[in-house]
C-alpha cells in the first residue's frame, strides 16, 4: 500500500487525506504504509520514512485525525533490503542511478532480487546491530507520534524476510544456515522494539507464510516462528505470503492466504490477521466467525472504496457509524459517530 508520495521520507497532505478517508469511512484500525527505518531502507526515493525526529509532527497529525474519527492508528516499520534503490512503480520500476540519489542496498547475502535490481552488499555484524537499533528508534518515534500499534514488516522479500529464507540467506555465520540462525535478526528486532514500545500497546509482525518456491520458507517454518514470536511478546501475526523471489508460483484466489492465518492461529496459539483478496463483507465475517483469524485487514479493497466499512455494515443490515457530516447520505438505520477520546493516561508508559 505504499503511496510513493514522500520527499525525504516526510508524510504529506496526501497521506493525511488518504488515510483520514479510511477513518471517516469506518475503519476500526488504519495502518500507515511501510515506513522506512533508514534512508537506505526505502524501496524508492519517494517512500515514507520514520528514521528521524523531524518526521514525527506530520505523523502525529495523521494519528490525531484518525483518533478523532474513532479509528485506532497503526504504522508499519520497514527496511526494504535488497529490493531498495528503485524508482516508484508508476515511474517504470527501474534501478535508481547514482545521479538520481540511488544507493547500494543491503541484504543478508550479495544476491540480487532479479537482474533488474542491484546486487546488494551483505551486512556485517555492525550493520546488523545498526538495523536492530534503528527499528527500536523508529518505534520510539511511533510512540511519540501517538500510534496505537506498530507492525514490524518481515514479509514480501524485504530485509527481515530475506534473513528468514534460505533462498536469499546464504550466510555461514550466526545469522545463516539453521532455522535458529535465520530467525535471529527478526527476534532481536522484536525484542528491541518491544523494549521501547508500551507494554499496553499491541505489537504486530507481518510475515510471508510461504515463499511459494522450492527450497524456500514454508508454512511449517511460519508456525514455528509464530511460536517464538509469541514467546517474545508479539501480540499479532499478520499473515501474508510471497514476495521473496520474482518467479514464485502463487495460486491467487479469493481468500487464498486465509488458511495460513488459520493454521498459525491454531498451531502457534497466537492471534492472527488474514489478508489477501478479501473483498466481500460476508467473506470477511466468515473468516472471523469461523475462527480462522482474529482480524481481517483490507488493502486494495479499501483503495477502491474508502467507505467499505460503512457500506459493508449497511449490506449486512447492521448499524453503521457514519460521521455526522455525512448523515444525509447514510442509510436510515445508520448512526452518527461520536469522536473517540484518547486520554493522556492511555498514551503513557
Amino acid at each position: 500500500m505504499c503511496q510513493y508520495s514522500s520527499e525525504d521520507g516526510f508524510a504529506t497532505d496526501w497521506h493525511l487525506v488518504h488515510l483520514g478517508s479510511r477513518a471517516v469511512g469506518g475503519a476500526g484500525l488504519v495502518i500507515i504504509e511501510a515506513s522506512a527505518v533508514l534512508p537506505e531502507g526505502r524501496i524508492s526515493s519517494a517512500d515514507l520514512g520514520i528514521w528521524k525526529d523531524d518526521h514525527i509532527p506530520m505523523l502525529a497529525r495523521i494519528a490525531s485525525f484518525l483518533h478523532s474519527q474513532g479509528s485506532r492508528a497503526g504504522i508499519q516499520l520497514a527496511h526494504a533490503g535488497r529490493k531498495g534503490s528503485m524508482t516508484p512503480p508508476f515511474h517504470g520500476e527501474r534501478l535508481l542511478a547514482a545521479a538520481e540519489g540511488g544507493w547500494t542496498p543491503v541484504a543478508p547475502s550479495a544476491i540480487a532480487f532479479s537482474p533488474r535490481y542491484a546486487v546488494p552488499r551483505a551486512l556485517d555484524q555492525s550493520g546488523i546491530d545498526a538495523v536492530v537499533a534503528v527499528f527500536a528508534q523508529a518505534a520510539r518515534r511511533a510512540h511519540a507520534a501517538g500510534f496505537d500499534l506498530v507492525e514490524i514488516h518481515s514479509a514480501h522479500g524485504y530485509l527481515l524476510h530475506e534473513f528468514l529464507s534460505p533462498l536469499s540467506n546464504q550466510r555461514t555465520d550466526a545469522y545463516g544456515g539453521s532455522f535458529e540462525n535465520r530467525t535471529r535478526l527478526l527476534l532481536q528486532v522484536v525484542d528491541a522494539v518491544r523494549g521501547v514500545w508500551s507494554t499496553h500497546l499491541p505489537l504486530s509482525v507481518r510475515i510471508s507464510a510461504t515463499d511459494w518456491a522450492e527450497g524456500g520458507w514454508t508454512i511449517e517454518d511460519s508456525v514455528q516462528l509464530a511460536k517464538l514470536l509469541r514467546e517474545h511478546h508479539v501480540d499479532l501475526v499478520d499473515v501474508s505470503s510471497g514476495g521473496l523471489v520474482p518467479n514464485a508460483q502463487i495460486p491467487a484466489a479469493p481468500g487464498y492466504q486465509v488458511p495460513f492465518a488459520a493454521r498459525i492461529r491454531t498451531e502457534a496459539g497466537i492471534a492472527t490477521a488474514a489478508v489477501g483478496m478479501i473483498t466481500e463483507p460476508t467473506q470477511a465475517n466468515a473468516v472471523i466467525g469461523e475462527g480462522q483469524a482474529d482480524l481481517v485487514l483490507l488493502a486494495r479493497e479499501m483503495l477502491r472504496d474508502p467507505y467499505w466499512a460503512v457500506h459493508a455494515a449497511a449490506g449486512l443490515s447492521e448499524p453503521a457509524s457514519w460521521p455526522i457530516q455525512y448523515l444525509r447520505a447514510a442509510p436510515v438505520h445508520s448512526a452518527a459517530r461520536a469522536p473517540l477520546e484518547v486520554s493522556a493516561s492511555e498514551d503513557e508508559e
